[in-house]
């Protein structure tokens, strides 16, 4: 059997290139920008005013002082939208509001706290009580955005921020790689809806909400099919409609048993596998396909298996279908309080769920509890998989494990 590193390799060699169009700048959040996109303007465009007050020449004011005030000639207003078509002279001072571009002549701005004004026979005027230095409380035209300076590299997640400065930098319309969509087929006579009692030998369909939950949480479109029964029929129509989606994701009815049809059908209709089973615990009877171009994967029916392959697998091929650049969590090194057991010989890589915390700039984890692949308990708490490496059948308490940060953001 397939290793999970191998797997996966697999996985991402055979996904198609992510389609890519142009959509508005507001219609974007969330999407992995297509190309490297550049600022198409100077940002400020002028120098302008980062205070209400008054534009003067700094040198004006080098005498001033509580004792001396330097009283200037107020030449009149300017607004934010405004043009000035003064030149602040020598005595001459130009009352300015944020915003507003800085007159000729005029090098600082004296933020109107630290004024007094008044009218005379002169006309306006205003006092400072203190010098100030050239440059100070203006924005210099370009200080922010040189026209053709890299913003956002391709892959890159776009951020309210980084729409905003997009804004800013004139660029009204982005090449953004659209959300898959994802069809989610759960299967199973036994299962019945959330709000319905189940009867004897019936349990609730747990999966299609925990698996469309992750397939929305990486940011595709997941597309319901739920509680299909275990017949042969009705499941191929079923898959038929499925494909009108960009991704499948089918959990259950794909190991030996004589109701697991999923495996056969799939190739039954013509799809290419491109492995079925993985050497791991729990989800060994993970299969990946190709129908009609599109990935297919056939997941374990037992809930824990069923989330922890979609995390490890499905949702790095959904980041990288969506041209996201970084598709795999962070990975760190900790010490596993308590230790594990697991089978002697086993030749397998283990997923364990664990809470994982930094303490004394170290990381440690501890398991959820029992890490049966149905106790779906075991997710409440977990922030991290610890995997247990093929032939390593024990960790000593405080002994070593690496973790996937189940919590964090991919960074690679």
């Amino acid at each position: 059997m397939l290793t999970p590193t191998l797997a996966l390799d697999l996985i991402l060699e055979r996904l198609p290139r992510p389609a890519a169009d142009l959509r508005p700048l507001q219609d974007t959040l969330g999407l992995a920008a297509a190309e490297d996109l550049h600022s198409r303007a100077t940002v400020p465009p002028f120098t302008n005013s980062a205070m209400d007050g008054y534009a003067v020449r700094a040198e004006d004011l080098a005498s001033a002082s509580l004792d001396h005030p330097v009283r200037l000639r107020v030449l009149g207003d300017l607004a934010a939208g405004g043009v000035s078509h003064s030149v602040v002279k020598v005595g001459e001072a130009l009352r300015i509001m944020t915003g507003a571009p800085l007159p000729e002549g005029a090098d600082a701005v004296v933020p109107v706290e630290d004024t007094r004004c008044g009218e005379g026979p002169g006309g306006d005027w205003m006092e400072a009580c203190k010098p100030l230095r050239a440059g100070i409380h203006i924005r210099l035209a370009g200080e922010d955005l040189q026209k053709e300076q890299l913003l956002v590299k391709a892959g890159h997640q776009l951020r309210p921020g980084d729409l905003g400065v997009l804004a800013a930098a004139g660029l009204p319309a982005l090449p953004v790689h659209p959300r898959v969509r994802v069809a989610v087929l759960t299967t199973g006579d036994e299962l019945v809806d959330v709000s319905d009692e189940p009867g004897p030998g019936r349990i609730r369909d747990a999966n299609i909400h925990a698996l469309c939950a992750q397939v929305a949480a990486c940011g595709a479109i997941p597309v319901p099919f739920p509680r299909v029964p275990d017949d042969r029929e009705t499941l191929k129509q079923t898959l038929l409609r499925a494909l009108e989606a960009d991704v499948v994701l089918t959990t259950g009815g794909i190991s030996v048993g004589d109701y697991d049809f999923m495996k056969g059908l799939f190739e039954a209709l013509g799809a290419e596998r491109i492995f079925w089973k993985v050497a791991q615990k729990p989800g060994g009877p993970l299969g990946f396909w190709m129908l009609q171009g599109k990935p297919v994967f056939g997941i374990p029916g037992n809930p824990v298996a069923a989330m922890l392959m979609v995390e490890e697998y499905v949702r790095p091929a959904l980041r990288k279908l969506m041209g996201f650049a970084n598709l795999h969590r962070p990975v760190a090194e900790a010490s596993l309080e308590g230790g594990w057991s697991g089978k002697v010989g086993d030749h397998r890589t283990t997923f364990l769920r664990v809470v994982a915390r930094r303490e004394g700039g170290h990381l440690k984890a501890r398991l959820t509890g029992p890490q049966g692949s149905a106790i779906l308990s075991s997710m409440l708490t977990a922030n991290a998989l610890a995997v247990i490496p093929e032939g390593l059948d024990r960790v000593a308490p405080g002994g070593p494990v690496t973790l996937h940060l189940t919590e964090e953001a991919e960074d690679h």
